[in-house]
């Protein structure tokens, strides 16, 4: 298993998909934004834990179609799938290493670009403790929905429309923390169903992801 992940975190940054796009991506967004609706201070305040959540969801969706499609097209799926490492822990390894080279940088960039949006002084605590829980589930069904689409041809929109309603609990709960950090509110609530969500995912669904790729398979 460390050998495949160690594998799959070469293929990321040698492909460029993984850590650099994510950053870039995140970072377009939240200096854009500030364009958009103007500079006043106190709407950036208000929309910053939104955005900045918003920012790091589309930013791990643009490395999705790149998770198993590697594998596919140089013929390393079939010789992952009759491997002695069960196919669980494969598609397990492929979700870990897509977080450590999108997920967890955009936890780490996320306070530096929440100073660009005026994100309050305790928002950034947690704003950064909401990411790094939530971001999990997004790599999570992000392997999920490869593993639907692997094998199709350009099957990069069809992956976005089947992920991106599974993402939106994930963002609502996650924004929710942030926002009520920022505002000094209660955030145990919504904490706790973010928490929730990312063990549910984890727990489920690269069984679910394997299921589908051995079908895709045969």
């Amino acid at each position: 298993m460390i050998a495949l992940l160690l594998r799959d975190l070469k293929l990321a940054f040698r492909a460029g998909g993984g850590f650099g796009l994510g950053l870039a991506f995140f970072l377009i967004v939240t200096v854009m934004v500030p364009f958009a609706v103007g500079p006043q201070s106190s709407l950036l305040s208000t929309i910053a834990p939104g955005v900045l959540w918003l920012g790091a969801l589309l930013a791990c969706l643009l490395s999705l179609d790149r998770l198993l499609a590697l594998d596919w097209e140089d013929g390393s799926l079939d010789l992952l799938a009759t491997a002695p490492l069960p196919l669980e822990a494969v598609v397990t390894v492929k979700a870990l290493a897509h977080w450590l080279t999108t997920g967890l940088p955009l936890v780490l960039a996320a306070p530096f670009l929440g100073v660009l949006l005026n994100l309050p002084m305790p928002g950034f605590f947690w704003l950064v403790i909401s990411l790094l829980i939530g971001t999990p589930a997004m790599s999570v069904i992000g392997t999920f929905g490869a593993a639907l689409t692997v094998g199709l041809k350009r099957g990069g929109l069809l992956l976005s429309l089947l992920v991106l309603p599974l993402y939106v609990p994930t963002l609502i709960f996650g924004a929710e923390v942030a926002r009520r950090g920022a505002t000094g509110m209660e955030v145990q609530t919504p904490l706790l169903m973010l928490a929730g969500i990312t063990a549910a995912t984890i727990a489920l669904l690269p069984f679910a992801s394997a299921a589908v790729l051995r079908i895709n398979l045969r």
